[in-house]
């Protein structure tokens, strides 16, 4: 380390920020993303047909769904952290195997993202055939299915023996609610069932309370913080869409 660098002792990476708004928006988000989806069948050839008759409504289905598993990183971190101050193994596994689930997760996100453009391109009886084919095929990624299965429960029972969410009944029912997102149907173009529901509600009530603690436990961003987080993420799109 150079003379001109500097050290907090107080630094955390990715930040209250960055934590606070993963664990408000990334349950929110999925949630969002699980309901929006609802009306239509659990397996790929009626997600896939419901793409084709309403593409808007499934695409903005799917981006929430996987844009609140990305903003759930800093959101694992922020729990994972409170359980390690007493539990560092639970904490270690806890927060490793969740996310690992939550890689698995996205790279299933590309190849839903890749069949729905299937359907644009190819037409729906190609795009099912197409996936039907495939379907089970090997991928590096498979072996993080038992992470996403199990990784929520681990991490739950971190946080119920390190009173993450309270004491009492009501810690309790939070660390149950939190378990329960490993009810979560995994795997490439999924519908929405009870247990999605349940999994999705289970998480916004686990951390949602947390982030909005979270949040207002330090100062607020600076004025310029939102105009400039607004225009950079316009940009990062702007550019994504370019190519």
């Amino acid at each position: 380390m150079t003379t001109t660098e500097r050290t907090s002792p107080d630094f955390r990476f990715p930040g209250r920020p960055a934590e606070g708004a993963g664990l408000v928006l990334g349950p929110v988000l999925i949630l969002a993303g699980v309901l929006l989806r609802v009306e239509f069948g659990d397996f790929f050839p009626e997600q896939l047909a419901a793409f084709a008759g309403s593409p808007v409504l499934m695409t903005a289905s799917y981006s929430a769904f996987v844009a609140g598993v990305v903003l759930l990183w800093p959101a694992v971190a922020a729990v994972t952290r409170r359980i390690g101050a007493s539990h560092s193994g639970w904490a270690m596994w806890g927060g490793g195997l969740v996310t690992a689930g939550l890689f698995a997760r996205v790279f299933h996100a590309g190849v839903n993202h890749l069949a729905f453009q299937l359907v644009d391109v190819q037409g729906l009886e190609v795009a099912q055939r197409a996936v039907r084919d495939q379907y089970g095929a090997f991928h590096v990624f498979q072996p993080l299915n038992i992470a996403v299965f199990f990784g929520w429960v681990v991490l739950a029972v971190g946080a119920w023996r390190a009173g993450v969410f309270g004491a009492g009944v009501t810690g309790t029912a939070r660390c149950v609610a939190l378990g329960l997102m490993s009810a979560m149907p995994l795997g490439v173009l999924k519908g929405t069932g009870p247990m999605s529901v349940l999994a999705a509600a289970g998480l916004c009530v686990a951390l949602v309370p947390l982030g909005v603690r979270v949040l207002r436990d330090g100062p607020a961003p600076r004025w310029w913080a939102y105009p400039l987080a607004v225009a950079v993420g316009a940009g990062a799109v702007l550019l994504g869409t370019l190519g």
